[in-house]
């Protein structure tokens, strides 16, 4: 029988609950959620993207992110824009209390790290960093090869 402790899967799985638990925490200490943040990070990489866009990057339905939009931009933290050659889409752009926002998560994400980090050594991170790289390439890889893998159950039957 494994040994689920230290299951390389069960422990990925782990690491990551736990750190959206902790990232869910910080958030709410401050008015906010993850899923707002998220937000604010990724139109800070990427300003201008459409609603749409970011629903597909945070793997949530677009009503979702409409929902956070408008608290967003309630607060005047984000700025629905039309876009200029489609009048159907709005472009997402960060309002000037995004600012303030933005280092609040900048530190949070620092504290997390330093939480997370605590006892490992220089060598042992950038290890763990580049098998992380790898695997996250290897997954990108395979998604590549087959973006949308249907059941063998459903596929027709040749006769």
């Amino acid at each position: 029988m494994p040994d689920y402790h230290r299951d390389l899967l069960f422990l990925i799985h782990d690491v990551a609950r736990l750190l959206r638990v902790d990232a869910d925490k910080r958030a709410r200490l401050h008015g906010m959620t993850r899923a707002q943040w998220a937000i604010l990070i990724w139109l800070q990489r990427q300003p201008g993207l459409s609603q749409k866009e970011l629903a597909e990057i945070l793997e949530v339905e677009p009503i979702t992110v409409a929902r956070l939009i408008d608290r967003l931009e309630a607060r005047g933290a984000v700025e629905r824009r039309p876009d200029p050659r489609d009048r159907r889409i709005w472009r997402l752009h960060l309002g000037p209390p995004s600012a303030e926002m933005l280092a609040e998560i900048d530190h949070q994400r620092g504290e997390i790290t330093k939480m997370l980090l605590a006892g490992l050594d220089p060598a042992t991170l950038r290890a763990t960093t580049d098998a992380l790289v790898t695997m996250k390439s290897n997954l990108m890889a395979a998604r590549r090869l087959d973006p949308d893998p249907a059941p063998a159950a459903s596929q027709p039957e040749t006769v």
